[in-house]
């Protein structure tokens, strides 16, 4: 007689998504609703989070929208007491929302507004929020910290100097805080993610054609990540790469320094993109394209 599978870990726990209106984000949050999760989502933008909303409570889930520019760090502060005092305790948080760049050095001289806005949302959004909930998972003595990052972060991409640096910044920051909270039953993964085939990866175009992983199968790895709880995961070549840097950095350099040379900057980066209507937005190319929590990811990321 074949017995009832076991219920998901994450089952009558409440999960926290930001980045949840698109892409990886909404993939994430509709996987753990469908595991029994509480998910609480958050976003930018208020209608489409409101659309992932009713579509986790079509399906019988349960979901609750928080609407929230996560640059805007009292707007984060704020969250994290609404969210404690609404739902408790946080059991699993994924930062997801984050913001890619792809620019060569060569057109950043005067772009140091890239460096700004990618830490922005990549890097200060997602400690700060963290550390507003860490203090209650510690208390209850458990919890999970789920960071969507980069296989970019092990190979050193060229062109994504701003953003790989931002996804770096958190990947070094998360390892420290796992180790820190390791003896209060709160865990940390990182998920260095190859190309992933969102909104974020279309701009480029050098890359929007090469095949990559669906936000959906991007999502259902973020859900068993929740599960399992491993202290990193991504591509196998990301750690080939990062192996080979390690054991042999100046080939490592002339193997991705020619992959620079042989990959021109897109239209976006060099702010020649049409916008929707038409217009050219070199401040605001399709690099970023839009919204924040939309780049909820990924390329490398």
């Amino acid at each position: 007689m074949v017995g009832h599978p076991l219920p998901s870990p994450v089952a009558g726990r409440t999960v926290l998504v930001t980045g949840a209106s698109s892409g990886i984000g909404e993939a994430t949050a509709v996987a753990a609703a469908a595991s029994g999760a509480r998910v609480l989502l958050v976003a930018r933008r208020a209608e489409d989070l409101e659309r992932v909303r009713g579509l986790i409570a079509a399906s019988g889930g349960s979901a609750h929208a928080y609407p929230c520019d996560l640059t805007d760090l009292e707007a984060v502060d704020a969250l994290v007491v609404q969210v404690l005092a609404e739902h408790g305790v946080v059991d699993h948080l994924v930062n997801n929302a984050g913001r890619s760049i792809r620019r060569s050095l060569d057109l950043s001289y005067d772009r140091f507004h890239d460096v700004e806005r990618t830490m922005a949302i990549n890097y200060f959004a997602p400690v700060r929020l963290t550390l507003g909930l860490l203090p209650a998972m510690r208390a209850q003595g458990s919890g999970h910290v789920v960071n969507v990052v980069s296989w970019g972060v092990q190979l050193k991409a060229p062109k994504f100097s701003a953003y790989l640096a931002s996804k770096s910044a958190l990947d070094t920051w998360s390892r420290i805080a796992a180790r820190e909270t390791w003896s209060d039953g709160v865990t940390f993964t990182n998920m260095r993610f190859g190309l992933v085939r969102t909104a974020m990866v279309v701009p480029t175009g050098s890359v929007e054609d090469r095949t990559g992983m669906s936000a959906e199968q991007a999502g259902r790895h973020v859900l068993r990540a929740l599960e399992d709880r491993p202290v990193s995961w991504g591509p196998l070549v990301g750690y080939a790469g990062e192996a080979l840097g390690l054991l042999a950095p100046r080939l490592s350099d002339a193997v991705m320094a020619r992959f620079h040379e042989a990959v021109p900057d897109s239209a976006a980066a060099r702010g020649q993109a049409a916008l929707p209507g038409g217009s050219l937005d070199q401040d605001d190319e399709r690099d970023q394209a839009g919204d924040d929590d939309q780049r909820a990811q990924q390329r490398g990321r």
